[in-house]
């Protein structure tokens, strides 16, 4: 390891775990981190669940962190508007990943001319629902999203996601929202003011491309790309830019730290 790295930063889904199964070296590189006290944080552009859900799971699969280690899309955009409109209000479509995280910010949750519409994921997107966001923001609410992913994964195959419904909220109202996850380089920079890391200092794990590694780019770390997710070997000479280093999964950086 570069003796300049003293945090680092990882995705969950594709890097330390699939499905439910942790990824070869996963818990190997938690338990080194947390060994030699190197200061990390789990990001994750799933706004479903807390992060206490996230913890169990992790558990679960044989990953031991703290709830306080792992940093969402969900709480990303509650922090992001705290700052914009302290003490604002929200219309939601969401899970309790998000909707907790905007009551523990002091958001107000209502469908009554709004501050926002704030865009999760959600397994069940009700269409009256989204009408009544095309509706809200047509009259002049802000439309917010918590990331920009079109599908995400289940076990009878890819489900549409956030960034698909936001698509055609869009078409219905002119209107694009701004998402808070990654690429957006303010998930990365919240994050590293949860450990109190610079950029220079920090290096990014990530399974995709078009996410993890951009976002990583963007805010000034070093990142690495692990082919253990969505991103193969073959696909990143398509993209014009690169990462610091193309690993085959999670278990080559142990070694590193």
């Amino acid at each position: 390891m570069p003796d300049q790295i003293k945090n680092w930063l990882t995705d969950m889904d594709g890097v330390l775990v699939h499905e439910e199964h942790a990824l070869p070296g996963a818990a190997e590189f938690v338990a080194r981190l947390r060994e030699k006290q190197i200061p990390f944080q789990i990001l994750t552009n799933n706004s479903i669940y807390t992060p206490r859900d996230l913890a169990a799971r992790l558990h679960t699969s044989g990953i031991e962190v703290d709830e306080s280690e792992i940093w969402t899309s969900a709480l990303a955009t509650a922090s992001f508007l705290a700052d914009q409109v302290p003490g604002g209000s929200a219309y939601v479509i969401g899970e309790a990943g998000l909707t907790t995280a905007l009551y523990e910010h002091g958001y107000i949750l209502t469908s009554s001319a709004p501050d926002y519409v704030v865009l999760g994921e959600t397994r069940t997107y009700s269409f009256s629902a989204i009408t009544r966001a095309i509706r809200l923001i047509t009259d002049g609410a802000r439309f917010i999203a918590t990331n920009p992913d079109v599908t995400g994964p289940s076990l009878e195959g890819p489900l549409p996601a956030t960034g698909a419904v936001a698509s055609m909220i869009t078409a219905a109202t002119g209107r694009k929202p701004y998402f808070v996850g990654k690429p957006n380089p303010v998930m990365i920079r919240t994050a590293l003011n949860r450990i109190n890391a610079h950029s220079e200092a920090t290096a990014m794990i990530g399974d995709r491309m078009d996410t993890d590694v951009v976002a990583g780019m963007e805010a000034g770390l070093r990142t690495y790309l692990v082919l253990t997710g969505s991103t193969t070997a073959d696909e990143v000479e398509s993209f014009p830019y690169r990462p610091t280093a193309v690993m085959d999964g999670i278990q080559d950086l142990v070694e590193l730290l």
